[in-house]
């Protein structure tokens, strides 16, 4: 992958869906801040607000079971209810699942349907964070483009794409999330999991196991949530509406609203800047 980051991923957790890689930069007296990536991404999103954050903050970051650079094995669970009960995992490995001294609780930032994994750990697994930003994030129904739905419908059929045509669909399918358009050795980090054999096979494998029925469960508790809460959202994210930044904060407790404007859905990486403030802003309270 480009810009070295699986390099920064050079630690293994042995997870109930397989192995994860995960990393963490920054002082080790620094407050705890844990990243969560969507799909079909990984930690690489997350690289430059990672650096940026980790000047002060104790940030911790890990590639999803068949995402990235951690296990990609036929039969995997890699279902939105695996991944949140493997970051509660991952937490409790790490120390910070947040159930005692309030010092142990991170602060979580999650994009994408890395929002759902934060929120299914927090209301279902016992996860307690000190903060939570929801960036883009996938946790109200409906979600899935009639695309995204036929590929999962028939993810079968697309395994046995050409691997041509299948790079093809993968690289149109992530550009298309950026509404300033990727920068081409972006567009190869972000691809690049998802090629070759396992890497194909993993790719649709997760789009037929992502299920609405798992945001289903929990949208109706999000007023349960008892902490500070920022949503944050691209004005210009076609993946997933603006109006739905407005929704969901409007179903969280005090909740804080961050727009940045003119970012797609992946925000990262078409204003960072803007991005790394509001969240730098979030977590100094």
């Amino acid at each position: 992958m480009t810009d070295d980051w699986t390099g920064a991923l050079d630690r293994t957790f042995d997870s109930s869906s397989g192995a994860v890689r995960w990393g963490v930069l920054g002082p080790e007296e620094g407050p705890p801040v844990v990243l969560l990536h969507g799909t079909p991404w990984s930690s690489y999103t997350w690289r430059g607000v990672a650096r940026a954050l980790a000047q002060r903050f104790r940030v911790h970051f890990w590639d999803m079971p068949g995402y990235g650079s951690s296990a990609k094995y036929d039969g995997q669970d890699v279902s939105l209810a695996a991944q949140g009960r493997v970051f509660a995992e991952l937490l409790e490995h790490w120390g910070l699942h947040g159930g005692g001294a309030e010092e142990s609780r991170p602060a979580v930032l999650a994009h994408d349907f890395g929002g759902c994994v934060a929120l299914r750990a927090q209301l279902l697994h016992g996860a307690r964070y000190a903060r939570l930003a929801l960036v883009d994030v996938v946790a109200l129904a409906p979600w899935g483009s009639p695309s995204y739905r036929l590929l999962g419908g028939h993810a079968g059929v697309f395994e046995q794409l050409p691997p041509a045509l299948h790079e093809a669909l993968v690289r149109a399918y992530i550009g298309s999330a950026s509404a300033a358009g990727l920068h081409p050795r972006v567009l190869d980090g972000l691809a690049a999991p998802w090629l070759g054999e396992d890497g194909q096979s993993a790719f649709y494998r997760q789009i037929a196991q992502n299920d609405q029925r798992w945001t289903d469960e929990i949208e109706g508790r999000y007023g349960e949530l008892e902490l500070p809460v920022l949503v944050c959202w691209g004005t210009d994210d076609t993946w997933i509406p603006v109006a739905r930044a407005h929704e969901l904060t409007e179903l969280i407790p005090d909740a804080g609203l961050r727009l940045i404007e003119g970012a797609g859905h992946l925000v990262q990486e078409d204003a960072p800047a803007a991005l790394t403030a509001a969240l730098l802003d979030f977590l100094r309270g």
